[in-house]
């Protein structure tokens, strides 16, 4: 029975074996782009390359990549949905297209020296056309050729079986997904892969960018074709596994079985008490890599730091459901290094970070559920009169909003004391909330590289010359934590013991703008990144010795690994302006810092 581990060597084993370079999977903290809260899939930290920049690896490669998804965090409960988890990918950047891609996706699933899923359980869709776009015929053919016969390849619209473009207009095209038939029965006549009975289940996605959209709406063929695929891990090894859902597999198992342990509850007994041991789970283990992560944001009540909020105080709360008192998520945590350091090793090296903020916030959340349970007792007396015995659900909103208090824990309080809650009237107040934020977050994230790209490539640059300076003026403990950048102004996390001075913060601008001034050339170089380190480059968030890097050097003043955008001279920038010095988190400090002009 195959494992996390072994699916995860097996794949990489396989694509470099057919001269594939194994690179390493990048931050959950997306770098520079402000479009996206978190790394959501494994093309993600690839798309400048997909999109026609040389790779340093070279156009062939491959890579296991961490990723979070946060669109439904109220969905993860059920059998499959999940925040974080792991994509295997491989990727050729003008080499190979359609017919090696396909040939190579079926020799890795049904070759006995890989997988060895029977062929016969192997179903395909490819798309199936429209005005502008031919039917993928030519993929089907492929299909065919390698083993799959005609009944088994199915033909689906564009929102099953397309990609792109990133934006408006650009790279696009048409994909092939694979299926697995798990044995079931079909659900009816039109059953096919799609179909959300559970008969088939999607476990490989090959992407094939041949087309430009173009700002007319048409459609024009691409003189370089790329080719981007993912396969889940989680998803199949629960497939290769028999298991009827991820949370069997060993990615879960030993969180669930701790949970078994301090809570004294039994997964398995019954669906609701299920469901709250896969939520801890779930959110506990994506908790630690977002913490855990080279560039981690901790918990705050804005963008990522928000959602890691949500993530572990839902957490915390199912706790309680299944009667857990007491801090008990830095137990989980350790479980979660303890499985997956090995892989990611970051996750050991930054462990005590994990747990202390685990720690912090878990006090915090439990300190706010008192103080809403202080408020509900002050309006008890007054509820209590009530004949309809209801609790308004603007009153519970106010608890909401006002003190964190969550909504099932309103219910709980007023069934104990006879009463109900108004629902209705609660999740009209919470969708209202929910509309303002979301356009809150759309505003501050409308900067994004693919409309803003000549701002924000300047902002970029700026940023190698800022931290440069922060090392001349503080030290060279001083390393980048993370950065934000919108098309308004850029956001700079970097480690630093104590606020910086009034003096500090004025040469930090000084040394910036001085650099702006001489006008200084950025030039880039493609280096392993063992020379780089030797020639003095900085280089951070888990690049692996002996990768090829680009290195980006301003004259005699900054030199730094990095696969961003830059400008060609630093004269081009404007004038620097720190806004603001502030605490990030413990040891880290944040700069808020615009260019004008």
């Amino acid at each position: 029975m195959i494992t996390i581990n072994e699916l995860r060597r097996k794949y990489m084993e396989f694509f470099k074996s057919k001269g594939h370079a194994a690179i390493s999977g990048k931050s959950l903290v997306p770098d520079n782009d402000p479009t996206v809260l978190f790394t959501t899939a494994g093309m993600h930290p690839l798309v400048p390359y997909l999109l026609g920049e040389p790779h340093p690896a070279g156009q062939r490669l491959v890579n296991y990549q961490k990723c979070i998804r946060t669109g439904d965090i109220e969905s993860v409960g059920d059998a499959s949905h999940l925040t974080f988890f792991e994509m295997l990918g491989n990727w050729s950047l003008g080499d190979y297209f359609k017919d090696l891609a396909i040939v190579m996706s079926y020799e890795f699933l049904t070759s006995p020296a890989w997988l060895g899923i029977p062929a016969e359980r192997i179903s395909v869709t490819v798309f199936a056309g429209e005005e502008g776009v031919p039917r993928d015929e030519e993929s089907a053919a492929i299909w065919e050729r390698v083993g799959i016969p005609r009944t088994r390849i199915h033909y689906l619209p564009r929102e099953d079986n397309w990609w792109g473009p990133a934006g408006e207009t650009g790279p696009c095209g048409p994909d092939s997904e694979m299926f697995y038939d798990t044995g079931k029965a079909a659900c009816g006549p039109d059953c096919r892969p799609g179909c959300r009975c559970g008969k088939y289940v999607e476990i490989w996605n090959d992407v094939f960018m041949q087309y430009n959209k173009k700002a007319d709406g048409s459609y024009e063929p691409l003189a370089r074709t790329c080719v981007d695929t993912g396969m889940g891990i989680e998803r199949t090894v629960a497939m290769l596994q028999g298991r009827r859902s991820v949370y069997e597999t060993e990615a879960f198992s030993p969180i669930i079985a701790e949970i078994e342990t301090i809570s004294g509850k039994k997964y398995g007994s019954d669906e609701e008490t299920d469901r709250s041991f896969r939520i801890i789970a779930d959110h506990t283990r994506s908790s630690t890599f977002v913490l855990g992560d080279p560039k981690a944001v901790t918990p705050s009540n804005v963008g990522a730091g928000y959602v890691l909020r949500r993530l572990i105080r839902r957490a915390v709360r199912h706790g309680k459901k299944l009667g857990i008192s007491g801090l008990f998520l830095d137990r989980l945590a350790a479980v979660v290094v303890e499985k997956f350091g090995e892989a990611y090793p970051e996750l050991v090296e930054n462990r005590d970070r994990v747990v202390t903020e685990l720690r912090a916030e878990e006090e915090k959340f439990l300190e706010t559920l008192q103080k809403g349970e202080h408020e509900f007792e002050k309006m008890l007396p007054g509820l209590l009169k009530n004949p309809q015995k209801v609790m308004s659900g603007r009153l519970a909103f106010k608890l909401y909003d006002t003190y964190g208090f969550p909504i099932e824990l309103t219910e709980e309080l007023a069934s104990e004391n006879g009463m109900t809650v108004g629902r209705a009237e609660f999740d009209e107040a919470y969708k209202k909330h929910q509309e303002l934020s979301r356009a809150g977050s759309e505003q501050v994230f409308k900067g994004g590289l693919a409309d803003h790209g000549e701002v924000t490539t300047r902002y970029h640059t700026a940023t190698h010359l800022l931290q440069k300076a922060l090392r001349m003026v503080l030290g060279e403990h001083v390393a980048q934590k993370g950065s934000n950048i919108t098309a308004e102004r850029m956001r700079f996390d970097f480690s630093h013991p104590a606020p910086m001075t009034v003096e500090e913060v004025k040469r930090v601008e000084e040394l910036v703008n001085e650099q702006i001034r001489r006008d200084l050339p950025v030039t880039m170089q493609m280096i392993s990144l063992d020379e780089a380190v030797a020639s003095g480059a900085i280089a951070l968030f888990g690049e692996k010795y002996g990768e090829k890097v680009k290195v980006y050097t301003m004259g005699d003043f900054s030199k730094e690994v990095c696969g961003g955008p830059h400008v060609e001279r630093t004269g081009v920038l404007g004038k620097f302006v720190i806004q603001k010095e502030q605490s990030s988190s413990a040891g880290v400090r944040r700069i808020r810092a615009v260019l004008e002009g």
